[in-house]
């Protein structure tokens, strides 16, 4: 019975045909848009929710620098560190060089010969003392971890060698391949050995765009003054509180420096990661008006194309036809235009989506979010018809007669 009607429906709407192409156009761009939107939408939360290998809701940083010149760094590191690790709540604290997950941090390229040759491996690291692995909540997978002994004293020349470093797996894969590497050497851009003495699972770094960002090394320094910056995690619950103790008790207790921040780990995260949770809002809520729009336009035309054919409607009421009848002539109408818009919205979602991969290096779109979107608009489509479609059922044969 339905493809009955769809020659005569064509016919109908050839004839006035300037509102259906608007409309199939509409859904067409709309999907283009919506499908491409979610995908890219998906890519940013996939990226904010990426597992950081630390224990981040309870690590926060402190960062002070000294200003006189009988400033005393490693007297003052060392008196801060001995009084964070004594408050109750803390599990550790480090003296580090640079924070994960800030947006700065420092960068080194190792390779496999001391000639320093070739492209290298990319390495973000960091200084930390041998509470370091504590301090960052990772966890230690194959070799050991630095002794006290092995902590390097403060170089601002970095001209001393580190004796051992440890290494995520990433990194380790990167270097090494499929070999163990505890025990394997490579070499600094100053061609100096560096052997890694252990292997921890995961840590990402500090630039949450850099598609190295678990390529990660530690290394046994101490960071150089006057500026001191110190991780200390917590116990569960308690990061809070010992953040108000710890920047009560540093504010006074060197007047040769000042206190610069006290601050959380994840408020770091959460600032790295703003612009793409921005796009992800901003792609969300465009997405929605556009479906709303895109609805409205469907019910515009179903609302107008029943006002037009008013006459038309009482006069099949009037011959027999059925308030169903009437209903799927609309409903199969609105579905031709939505199908039309549909069709040239999936090729020119494709084509965007290629695009899209190419400038940016997105992966390819998913076609399983191309089929989600088609079944979407077409639903849609027909529930914004619905009610044009049951208000042109309503039509009288005699409202219809006094029309003429």
């Amino acid at each position: 019975m339905i493809t009955q009607d769809i020659r005569p429906i064509l016919s109908a709407l050839l004839r006035n045909r300037t509102g259906a192409v608007l409309v199939a156009l509409q859904v067409a761009i709309a999907l283009a848009v919506l499908v491409n939107a979610v995908y890219v939408v998906k890519q940013r939360v996939d990226k904010i929710g990426r597992p950081t290998g630390m224990d981040i809701e309870n690590i926060f940083m402190v960062t002070s620098a000294g200003f006189a010149a009988d400033y005393d760094h490693a007297a003052t590191t060392a008196a801060d560190l001995s009084w964070l690790r004594s408050q109750p709540g803390v599990r550790a604290a480090t003296l580090t060089s640079g924070l994960p997950l800030s947006g700065g941090g420092s960068q080194n390229t190792l390779y496999p010969t001391p000639e320093v040759k070739g492209e290298g491996t990319s390495m973000n690291y960091f200084d930390v003392d041998e509470s370091g692995i504590d301090t960052l909540g990772v966890r230690l997978v194959a070799g050991r971890n630095f002794r006290a002994d092995e902590i390097l004293p403060e170089d601002p020349t970095y001209r001393k060698p580190v004796p051992g470093f440890i290494v995520t797996r990433t990194l380790a894969k990167a270097l090494f391949g499929t070999e163990d590497a505890v025990g394997k050497v490579t070499y600094d851009g100053l061609g100096r050995p560096m052997t890694v003495i252990g292997v921890i699972d995961h840590m990402q770094g500090s630039w949450v765009d850099w598609d190295k960002i678990g390529q990660v090394g530690l290394l046994p320094r101490r960071a150089f003054g006057p500026r001191a910056l110190y991780l200390v995690r917590t116990a569960p619950g308690q990061r809070d509180a010992l953040i108000k103790s710890a920047e009560e008790h540093l504010s006074v207790s060197e007047p040769r420096r000042v206190l610069q921040y006290v601050r959380s780990l994840d408020y770091y995260r959460d600032r790295s990661y703003q612009a793409d949770r921005n796009m992800a809002i901003f792609l969300v809520t465009v997405t929605a008006l556009l479906g709303c729009v895109t609805a409205l336009g469907i019910f515009a035309l179903a609302t107008f194309n029943v006002n037009l054919r008013t006459r038309q409607i009482g006069t099949r009421r009037a011959i027999g036809a059925r308030k169903a009848d009437i209903v799927r002539y609309f409903m199969v109408e609105n579905w031709l235009v939505t199908t039309a818009g549909v069709l040239l919205g999936a090729a020119l979602a494709l084509g965007v989506g290629y695009s899209l991969s190419r400038a940016y290096q997105l992966p390819r779109l998913d076609l399983y979010y191309l089929v989600g979107g088609v079944v979407a608009l077409w639903a849609t489509g027909q529930v914004a018809a619905w009610q044009p479609s049951r208000r042109a059922a309503k039509i009288s044969p005699s409202v219809a007669t006094r029309t003429v």
